[in-house]
């Protein structure tokens, strides 16, 4: 047994901080003079810039001098470091320290069950109450002794603290961790303004979506830009938010979809975000490179899956689990990419986890120089304190780790932080020798007695359960005073975790806290009991957890490592069914090039071309769905109030989202998605093509027309939402009198804007209803039965608009005559019927009776599973009513393609249209088709072989990642049991977003 006695050193302390100018003192006033000598110590200033065996100087707050051969002036104390390390401070640029319960993230306010459509703080402020940019952080912040020490102790001085409730969130403010008075510790009072895409604890029902939210702020942006021109009004909450364009301006997100969201919102209003992420940017990184934004990176980690069971495992996607071994190598993949990042202990459940995740992070590439920079220059700089943070220089505050080596190395021990010339312990520089045999008693375990063997600060420890004379491996693990193990008890599913400290006490005693697999936790103690005797075997080094994994794109099951490209194809000898007026075409060949269908014909060849063997197949132009509600993020209603038309399903694209892929196997290439039918007006749509892998950008079709939904009947006066409240309207007399009200306002709004009239104000509500009127945006109406359907007509005819396209339609037959005669266009469902009242008298004869009227008729899904199979929807109107074959097809292709005015591109096969295009294994409209090959602008994203290949390399993807899974739970790894996580599928009735209790109206 090795016994290593650390040389005891103690340091004068002069008492407290010197009382602040403007506070009287009660009794003799104390201003000793702080000032002190660290001497023979290695003094890093910054990460690669390192002073051997020099000499730092403190005088009071400040550091006074620094250097290889600084003398050490009369009056100074001198500490003798003999060889020790000296750090600047952390700074956690991303922190709730100090705001008590102001910090609210998360908590949702609002919701369907009590509509409030203003804001009900009182004052001179901004209708929403998730807009409140007037909030300041620094008039909340208050000093907490108990979370400072905790910072502290593993090496934070300062911290930049946010009030994180709301949309807008104000003024963030930076502070020392100095245990002192609020006016001393505070070194910025204004440091940031802060945004988030959480509404937080606002009571105002608006915005219930992610594209409600963004919208908003949008809006907010527009509004601030008015408020400075404008006389008539004053308004606390808009003053305020252009007052804080000035800042820092940070942005806090938690998925790297949102990281990008965050970037547009930005690049749109000509400012910069400094964004504070989730930890998953590496699943997107060239895109989130090309952001240009600097980042605040949490060390936040999966937990991991407990997936002895099979059945538990079979709830864990591969995207989780890939994400949990991967999670730890984020940072150095952002440092390999050249991505500017802080790194911030925001999120973890235990600061105790700080060091061993940002180890973690190291041993999977982060470079220390790096992770040094990561939490003093560059948060200093971000927050623009770096002329007194960040560094060691003379003039700065002394803000000072001393540690007992280099600071990413094992072992390595944090004694002191020094904070504004304060010293404070993080751990006592006399390190007794723990080894030996211990008398416990663990809750849910039973007696036990625990060796340990401190061998020079390397422990090793294993447990004997009762009279058990078997040996329970125990990963340990010492800082200091503080000691943590774990196991795993024979018969025993799960970890049993101890967090302890060495009491003190004479004989040695451990204290501290247990908790269970189950989560309960516990006092725990051991008591020193006799010598240690090494009888167990010594474990072998613990693996380090490197992620072994690779990026795959999107980051879920059937992704792509590499993105598929375009390439010359020559499909020959199949039946072609063109949509145009050459119809079906036998034993003729296609030859897709450069994205586009480059020519049709027999005999044809292409140079470098993949020849497909046409024979026996059939090639169809690819399928658009015309009501799509797939490949959304978080909600697919803004339901709040009666006209949504500023809300964009396009700031919104999911491109990670399952069924793209799923309906590239039905032979699927473009699909509009649209917004929900909660309200009369709602949002904007998006048109996509299924690239799969694609970012949200680039599935976005591009130049196309603009589209929005519409809708009438039961979702639109709340029939059946059973909520308190009275959003308008509650009646389709009232939906009328939306529409007239909305449009009246549209006209009175456009004239103003022709008048180039300087007090308008900008309202992304009435900017899409004038495009509608200035044929610019187009409607897409939800609608079922005909007095309604007669109802929008009217009012269109009335203010002088057209509807493109009523969708569902299912009493269309009823009024097929007029709207043929408006040249209104008709999406419908081929045979739903009887689900709720108003489609009682739906009939399967619809989509036929409507393209006998001459109405041009499409067949849609507004079904994520139904769209797979849109080709056999489609063949229901051959069964009801004899449409041809040929007909039926283009009700899912070419028809669509008119309605959404894209047919000069897509929805037939002729040269020059873009190369949508579909291998299908036998007839299109058959059931017993499938789609074999789909191909989207030239790529082919869908090929049945290469799906079965993926299925395989899925399956050993998945069993390698159990596999680790369990080896890190044997090891110690704290655990988490999987929790089904079925993918979120919309429909035009869905209220919620994911991870609420969803909704859907009847």
């Amino acid at each position: 047994m090795k016994r290593t006695f650390l040389l005891l050193w103690s340091m004068l302390w002069c008492g407290v901080m010197a009382a602040q100018e403007t506070f009287p003192v009660n009794g003799s006033h104390d201003e000793r003079p702080r000032l002190f000598a660290f001497t023979n110590a290695h003094i890093v200033v910054k990460a690669g810039e390192v002073i051997r065996n020099g000499t730092l100087l403190v005088d009071g707050k400040r550091i006074a001098a620094l250097g290889k051969n600084t003398s050490v002036p009369k009056g100074y104390v001198t500490i003798d470091l003999q060889g020790k390390f000296i750090y600047p401070s952390f700074i956690d640029a991303f922190s709730e320290y100090g705001q008590g319960k102001e910090s609210a993230n998360g908590q949702q306010g609002g919701g369907r069950r009590s509509q409030i459509f203003e804001s009900t703080k009182k004052g001179a402020y901004g209708w929403n109450g998730a807009i409140r940019p007037e909030v300041a952080a620094k008039e909340t912040f208050a000093v907490d002794g108990g979370k400072s020490e905790e910072l502290r102790k593993i090496g934070f001085g300062a911290v930049q603290s946010v009030v994180r409730d709301g949309i807008a969130r104000g003024s963030s403010v930076v502070a020392t961790l100095a245990d002192a008075r609020e006016n001393e510790v505070i070194i910025l009072p204004d440091a940031g303004a802060h945004y988030s895409f959480s509404k937080g604890t606002a009571q105002t029902s608006y915005p219930t979506s992610l594209m409600g939210t963004i919208a908003l702020l949008r809006q907010t942006y527009y509004d601030s830009q008015w408020y400075t021109k404008q006389h008539d009004e004053y308004n606390m909450s808009l003053e305020a938010f252009g007052r804080l364009q000035a800042l820092p301006q940070f942005f806090e997100v938690d998925d790297v979809l949102d990281v990008l969201r965050a970037d547009r919102i930005a690049k749109e209003f000509g400012t910069h975000y400094i964004i504070k992420t989730g930890g998953n940017e590496y699943q997107r990184l060239a895109d989130v490179k090309a952001t240009g934004a600097s980042l605040i990176v949490p060390l936040v980690f999966p937990k991991v899956y407990d997936v002895e069971d099979p059945a538990d495992a079979r709830n864990v996607t591969l995207a989780q689990l890939k994400h949990w071994e991967m999670a730890p190598a984020n940072a150095a993949m952002l440092e390999d990419a050249g991505i500017r990042f802080a790194i911030s202990p925001i999120g973890l459940s235990h600061l105790r986890d700080f060091w061993t995740n940002l180890r973690l992070a190291v041993d999977n590439g982060l470079s220390p120089d790096y992770a040094l920079r990561a939490l003093t220059e560059i948060p200093a700089d971000m927050l623009g304190v770096s002329d007194q943070l960040g560094t060691l220089a003379a003039g700065k505050l002394a803000n000072f780790i001393i540690a007992s080596d280099t600071l990413f190395k094992e072992g390595t021990i944090i004694y002191e932080n020094w904070v504004q010339g304060k010293k404070f312990v993080a751990t006592k520089v006399a390190v007794r020798d723990i080894t030996g045999e211990y008398a416990t008693t663990v809750p849910g375990v039973g007696a036990a007695h625990l060796f340990i063997n401190d061998d020079d600060g390397k422990l090793t420890a294993h447990l004997k359960i009762g009279s058990d004379t078997a040996e329970t491996k125990v990963t340990a693990a010492r800082t200091g005073d503080l000691l943590s193990f774990s196991f795993n008890p024979k018969g025993q599913a799960g970890s049993t975790r101890i967090s302890g400290y060495l009491a003190d006490a004479d004989p040695l005693e451990l204290k501290g806290e247990v908790v269970q697999p189950d989560g309960t936790s516990a006092a725990w103690a051991a008591s020193y009991a006799a010598p240690y005797t090494a009888t167990a075997k010594q474990r072998a080094p613990k693996k380090k957890a490197v992620s072994e994994g690779e990026v795959i794109y999107p980051f879920i099951a059937y992704g792509n490592a590499v993105l598929p490209q375009a390439e010359t194809v020559l499909i020959k000898n199949a039946t072609v069914w063109t949509n145009e007026a050459d119809g079906i075409l036998e034993h003729t060949d296609v030859l897709l090039a450069g994205g586009k269908i480059k020519a049709v014909g027999q005999g044809l060849s292409g140079a470098g071309a993949t020849v497909i063997d046409g024979t026996g197949k059939h090639v169809t132009p690819g399928i658009i769905d015309e009501h799509s509600h797939i490949a959304v993020s978080r909600g697919v209603n803004e339901g709040s109030h009666s006209v949504t038309a500023e809300v964009r399903i396009g700031d919104v694209v999911n491109s990670e989202d399952i069924n793209i892929y799923r309906q590239l196997a039905g032979g699927v290439t473009t699909s509009h998605l649209l917004h929900g039918s909660a309200n009369s007006i709602g949002g904007q749509s998006q048109l996509i093509k299924l690239r799969w892998g694609q970012n949200p950008e680039g599935l976005k079709f591009g130049a196309n027309d603009g589209f929005i939904k519409f809708a009438l009947g039961e979702n639109v006066k709340q029939s059946n939402w059973g909520i308190s409240g009275s959003r308008f309207p509650q009646t389709r007399m009232g939906v009328e009198q939306v529409y007239y009200d909305a449009f009246t306002r549209a006209k009175e709004y456009r004239a103003r804007m022709e008048a180039n009239d300087p007090t308008l104000r900008r309202d992304l509500t009435l900017d899409a209803l004038v495009e509608i009127l200035d044929k610019e945006r187009f409607i897409t109406c939800h609608s079922y039965v005909q007095s309604e359907i007669n109802m929008l007509m009217h009012v269109g005819d009335s203010m002088g608009f057209q509807v493109n396209t009523f969708t569902h339609i299912l009493e269309g037959y009823k009024v097929a005559d007029k709207m043929a005669s408006r040249q209104i266009a008709g999406a419908s469902f081929a045979d739903w019927w009887a689900y709720k009242m108003e489609v009682q008298e739906a009939i399967p004869y619809n989509a036929y009776l409507m393209h006998k009227q001459h109405v041009l008729t499409a067949i849609n899904s507004d079904d994520a599973e139904m769209a797979r199979r849109l080709n056999q929807e489609a063949a229901k109107a051959v069964k009801y009513g004899g449409v041809s074959e040929e007909e039926a097809l283009k009700m899912v292709t070419l028809n669509p393609a008119k309605i959404l005015h894209v047919d000069d591109r897509v929805g037939s096969i002729a040269p020059g249209k873009d190369a949508d295009v579909v291998v299908w294994s036998d007839k299109p409209l058959s059931i017993y088709a499938k789609a074999e090959k789909t191909f989207v602008d030239g790529v082919k994203y869908w090929d049945i072989d290469a799906d079965a290949a993926k299925q395989q390399a899925l399956a050993a993807e998945r069993a390698r990642l159990i596999r680790k899974s369990l080896e890190a739970k044997s090891g110690g790894g704290v655990t988490q049991r999987p929790t089904a996580q079925p993918n979120m599928e919309y429909h035009c009735d869905t209220i919620g977003e994911v991870g609420e209790l969803e909704d859907h109206m009847d």
